[in-house]
């Protein structure tokens, strides 16, 4: 069974960095797709970074340039480097991930994390002025 653990969210002034950690438990790379999700209080989910079974990756436009999503097969963990942070990324960061074989890429923008196969309980990111 595959689980999600995310770590690594924390208080962060504006244009600081952070990384945060998706350790993923009962997981194979090269069949899982994995995506981080946000989600700020009274809004809706949204989807920040896809990591494909392939390698390839996907941003939403809002943090391409400044969030990198990557992989550490031999600590099998997600990681998202988030650089330049800004107040609007301020919100609970969610890990998810597709069941074997699935892709949610072409819908991704659509989902929130609980409708993929697994996700994790979420870590906080703030971002103060």
């Amino acid at each position: 069974e595959v689980q999600l653990v995310e770590s690594g969210g924390g208080s962060v002034q504006v244009g600081g960095s952070l990384r945060l950690s998706c350790l993923l438990s009962g997981f194979d790379f090269d069949r899982h797709e994995v995506g981080w999700y946000r989600q700020a209080p009274g809004n809706s989910c949204d989807m920040v970074s896809i990591l494909s079974t392939g390698g390839s990756t996907n941003y939403a436009t809002s943090v391409e340039g400044r969030f990198t999503i990557s992989q550490d097969k031999a600590k099998n963990v997600v990681y998202l480097q988030m650089n330049n942070l800004q107040p609007e990324d301020a919100a609970v960061y969610y890990c998810a991930a597709a069941g074997r074989g699935r892709s949610y890429l072409g819908r991704a923008y659509r989902l929130c994390p609980n409708e993929w196969n697994y996700w994790g309980q979420g870590t906080q990111v703030t971002v103060s002025s």
